[in-house]
């Protein structure tokens, strides 16, 4: 039985991006009313946060995130515990500090993710989000008209335990961010999404770039790198951020498709152990209208981001 709707209480924690929510206690009995008041707050503020949500186990978390949307497992690597739970571990090796958007080497990538804390360092470990449609707006005029004609190349064949921050001393940590990096690319995805984005609820103009975007369609590999440099630039100014000092039981809710996030590595070897859930997204398009699309394998696994939600329930595959 659905809980009466809470009005939803809200605290502005930047002035482009960031609210916390007062107030709600999630799970998978709340009211219509009330998810409607967070999916609006989401797409408004980018990123919204809950604290004193210790009583999240990993199946509310799903029903929760069941209420938002879709949830769909990660494209290549197994989940922990629960059908879609991916865990960070740091004690693995796993370790997400540089300025990504979740996933964004499949078409259609997480629409939102919603990560709770389970463990945390006594000190450092905090995450900081962008708002990308905040950064397209601060383009200078001409920088947005060449932007909107820009295609990226995102990929998850890269060096990832290199970007991992990892004590390069600590022979145990490469050994297991040497595997996880195998299992993440075990299959190997390039997809070529536009550098801008119109967001399919909000109509906003977003920079979809990241640490998955290899190169920009018709440059070289130096210009590529100084163009993504230029542009992620805007991105990562501190007035388009904010930064989310974390304690157990908090949950952050980001919209996916108008942000990048970075977890700061400044916890040395410390535990913190998070759990995602994502939801899934739609293929981009561009200011042209023209969609992204998937570059490789010419033959695809049925996997998260490649084959619509519907259809993999239809014929009950697994997405991770």
């Amino acid at each position: 039985m659905a809980v009466a709707p809470t009005p939803l209480q809200l605290t502005r924690l930047g002035g482009r991006i960031g609210a916390l929510v007062h107030g709600v206690r999630l799970g998978g009995e709340l009211g219509t009313e009330t998810v409607e008041a967070i999916r609006t707050a989401l797409h408004t503020h980018k990123v919204i946060f809950f604290k004193g949500q210790q009583h999240l186990d990993d199946i509310s978390h799903e029903a929760f995130a069941r209420l938002l949307g879709q949830p769909v497992g990660h494209p290549t690597v197994p989940a922990a515990d629960g059908r879609y739970v991916f865990e960070l571990d740091a004690t693995k090796g796993v370790r997400a500090n540089n300025w990504h958007t979740d996933v964004t080497f499949v078409p259609a990538y997480p629409a939102a993710s919603i990560l709770r804390a389970i463990e945390l360092p006594p000190y450092g470990g905090e995450t900081v989000w962008a708002n990308t449609a905040a950064a397209y707006r601060s383009l200078p005029p001409a920088l947005k008209v060449f932007a909107e004609h820009l295609r990226g190349i995102h990929t998850n064949d890269f060096d990832y335990a290199a970007r991992l921050g990892l004590r390069p001393e600590l022979a145990e940590n490469r050994e297991v961010a040497e595997l996880f990096r195998q299992v993440f690319v075990a299959t190997a995805f390039k997809t070529e999404h536009p550098v801008v984005r119109v967001h399919p609820v909000t109509g906003e103009k977003t920079i979809l770039l990241g640490a998955f975007t290899q190169s920009l369609v018709g440059f070289s590999s130096d210009d590529s790198r100084e163009l993504i440099a230029l542009f992620q630039r805007f991105v990562e100014k501190p007035e388009h951020t904010v930064r989310w000092r974390w304690e157990v039981g908090d949950v952050a809710i980001w919209d996916n498709r108008a942000t990048q996030h970075y977890a700061v590595n400044d916890y040395g070897d410390e535990p913190r152990l998070v759990r995602r859930i994502t939801l899934d997204g739609d293929v981009p398009v561009g200011v042209d209208g023209q969609p992204s699309r998937l570059v490789e394998p010419a033959d695809p696994p049925r996997v998260a981001g490649i084959v619509p939600a519907v259809e993999l329930e239809e014929l009950a595959l697994p997405r991770a």
